[in-house]
């Protein structure tokens, strides 16, 4: 099984988080990516994961630029923003092995579609994580709190189900990955984009009753678009899920402003302007999702 070979490719919060975990129990695993501070960290110092109470612990890890220098990895965890997808399916169709499987764990949508068309259906597994994590320094990762990671059922899946299981993440295979991809999307689409323009943690936007209303709107356009697609959602109150999920990661700084922060391009195309191209063509109106998708494209503008 510590076999196989593992690439993670990305080299930020989440995949220094993933790095970091499965270090320890002796698996082969590369980095993949292309941010120089990042592999420049990674390479001096390791994977650097800081625990909720502050303890820090940095982790070996082989990093590289060039796909041509991860050639036959069995499993692929994908772990980079949605606008780097195109490019990331054309490296691994370069370095994966012939029967390898890549797994993304994404946010937004069209990123398993994205692979497909180069890699083939049958070498790709879609899949979610609500596993929490901050970029504290290029190669620093803070966990955010125990998160569940839910990839569809795959016959090559089972060795790395057994691996990410033994490195202590929370793994549920499912059926389907539809219905979890569009909940986290409605959820993203809810918290997101607030808290970028913002500025804010996540549980502020429960403090703020515009805000708040704002977020429960958002989510309520997302779960509509889903709903004409006849996409069940994993829970029944759309409302009442993102408020959930912000109180429960209360001090948590979302991806996207993370991203603003550090003058990175954000995921919004593949969140709010996912929710409104797809809402168009089944003449459902999100109008609060066209313009948070506006907003955020207009925040990133001209540097």
């Amino acid at each position: 099984m510590k076999n196989n070979k593992i690439l993670i490719v990305g080299t930020g919060a989440l995949a220094t988080l993933f790095a970091a975990k499965l270090s320890p129990i002796g698996v082969d695993i590369t980095m993949l990516g292309s941010w120089l501070e990042g592999l420049s960290a990674l390479k001096e110092k390791g994977a650097t994961l800081v625990g909720i109470d502050g303890s820090e612990k940095s982790y070996p890890v082989r990093v590289v630029s060039d796909a041509a220098d991860c050639e036959g990895a069995d499993f692929a965890l994908v772990l980079v923003k949605s606008w780097q997808t195109e490019r990331t399916a054309s490296q691994l169709g370069k370095c994966l092995s012939p029967d390898a499987l890549a797994v993304t764990l994404q946010n937004g949508l069209g990123n398993g579609e994205i692979l497909s068309k180069t890699l083939g259906r049958e070498r790709v597994a879609q899949g979610v994580t609500t596993t929490g994590a901050s970029l504290l320094a290029p190669g620093v990762a803070r966990a955010g709190g125990e998160g569940k990671i839910s990839i569809e059922t795959h016959p090559r899946l089972g060795p790395l189900s057994a691996i990410l299981t033994e490195a202590g993440f929370n793994l549920a295979v499912v059926p389907s990955a539809e219905s979890l991809i569009w909940s986290k999307l409605v959820i993203n689409a809810a918290i997101n984009p607030l808290t970028a323009l913002l500025n804010i943690p996540n549980g502020e936007l429960l403090l703020r009753p515009t805000a708040r209303a704002l977020m429960g709107d958002l989510a309520d356009e997302a779960a509509s678009v889903a709903e004409v697609q006849n996409i069940p959602l994993s829970f029944d109150n759309p409302v009442a899920a993102a408020e959930d999920v912000a109180e429960r990661t209360s001090s948590n700084i979302s991806s996207m402003l993370q991203d603003l922060r550090r003058g990175a391009p954000t995921e919004i195309d593949a969140i709010c302007g996912a929710v409104t191209r797809i809402g168009k063509k089944y003449s459902i109106p999100t109008p609060l999702n066209q313009l948070f998708w506006q907003l955020v494209r207009a925040r990133t503008e001209g540097g």
